[in-house]
């Protein structure tokens, strides 16, 4: 690329505001579509393209292809980036692969590995976007003279009376919302999301009708560092001889057998505890279920899942996107604690420059450390405020 091609057209002066919101003519709009090889961030570059804007493609590296082309199903693979450089040529858009790979390690894998080993269970998909993502790569898009930077994520960016605010997708089951809440005011101010109001089926229709190479591929299931999800091969890997094998102890202090790394076990966990029961136990219990990771002494802790009751949530990292920022101590919120979870009805009962104290309005199951807690607006409850990472969620003394 040229410097000339590199130069952002100034507004003109008269025109109608455009799709994404600029005065000028699409023609005249560059947009840098951020491009992972699927059908969502395909069919974006795709509808941009079909609009008349000055799309630039972006395929980012960020790990080594030898592991990741036998990963099916994983984004940012070998395999993604050719389909993504397919796309960018049917559609005749400029493309290019940048290669984030060392920042990628550094700062999401190696954050993964870490929160493991503390006995967390982390969310590496929201530190990416949280850092190379819509940082590094945003920085990228300026630097191109991008007007602004697309994704293909199911979220909705919404026009406010001060500024712009992040909305859920329309598509309930789509919902990107909980993976973006570490989003910042200034960086969604740059960000637009043209599938927001969209549902999958919709957005494959799209691909079918542009001919795209990825109207039938298959939605990435897995981390796309971790090879059929076994999380705990890629921690061995990034931190070898840190990994010990521990007890696992019942909360009444009887050992019931033998793990090999507390990684390889979560909150709420059930199956494959690879334990037998205790003698002359009150069955009444129920199952028992992981109700704690001691990391610091190597050891899982069972029991039933009455002990995985929690009424008060700990956050740290605390970031707001809503442009009023934090809200006042005391007020109610609607708290998403698992992506799969709905949001549920909560107060503030601690806020900090960077730290939060939900109370709960309803005790919750199996929150873990090492997840979001994402927090809506009660009165506009598709309408995200902020959130932080869980570092507490206190159930029962586990001493």
């Amino acid at each position: 690329m040229n410097s000339a091609e590199l130069t952002q057209t100034d507004p003109t002066p008269g025109t109608e505001v455009n799709s994404l919101g600029f005065a000028k003519s699409p023609a005249e709009t560059r947009v840098v579509v951020a491009m992972s090889g699927g059908v969502d961030s395909s069919v974006t570059a795709a509808l941009l393209h079909e609009q008349g804007y000055d799309v630039v493609g972006i395929t980012l590296q960020l790990y080594d292809h030898g592991v990741a082309i036998q990963t099916k199903g994983a984004c940012c693979a070998g395999a993604d980036i050719h389909d993504a450089r397919t796309v960018a040529g049917r559609l005749g858009i400029p493309h290019y692969v940048l290669d984030y790979e060392n920042r990628f390690h550094d700062q999401v894998m190696q954050d993964f590995a870490d929160s493991y080993l503390r006995g967390e269970t982390p969310i590496p998909c929201v530190r990416c976007n949280q850092t190379v993502k819509f940082t590094d790569l945003l920085t990228t898009a300026r630097e191109l003279g991008a007007d602004c930077l697309a994704t293909g994520h199911y979220v909705r960016r919404v026009d406010g009376e001060s500024a712009a605010e992040l909305h859920r997708g329309t598509d309930p089951g789509k919902d990107q919302s909980y993976f973006l809440f570490a989003t910042t005011p200034d960086q969604l101010d740059y960000l637009r999301f043209p599938l927001g109001g969209m549902s999958k089926d919709e957005t494959r229709e799209l691909a079918h009708r542009f001919g795209l190479v990825v109207a039938d591929k298959p939605d990435s299931q897995d981390i796309c560092f971790v090879p059929n999800g076994r999380y705990g091969d890629v921690v061995r890997r990034l931190r070898p001889g840190a990994v010990e094998a521990g007890d696992i102890v019942h909360l009444d202090g009887t050992v019931l057998g033998r793990h090999n790394g507390v990684i390889d076990y979560t909150i709420g966990q059930r199956r494959g505890l690879g334990i037998g029961g205790r003698k002359d136990a009150d069955e009444s219990e129920g199952p028992l279920y992981v109700v704690g990771i001691d990391a610091d002494n190597h050891r899982v802790i069972v029991g039933p899942q009455a002990a995985l009751a929690c009424h008060r949530v700990i956050l740290t990292e605390a970031s707001w996107v809503s442009p009023d920022g934090a809200p006042k101590e005391g007020s109610a919120v609607m708290a998403r604690l698992r992506n799969t979870a709905p949001a549920l009805p909560a107060t503030l009962e601690s806020v900090t420059a960077d730290s939060v104290t939900l109370r709960l309005d309803e005790p919750q199951f199996g929150i873990a450390a090492g997840q979001a807690a994402v927090m809506y607006d009660p009165s506009l409850t598709d309408r995200v405020l902020g959130g932080g990472w869980i570092t507490e969620a206190p159930t029962v003394d586990l001493a």
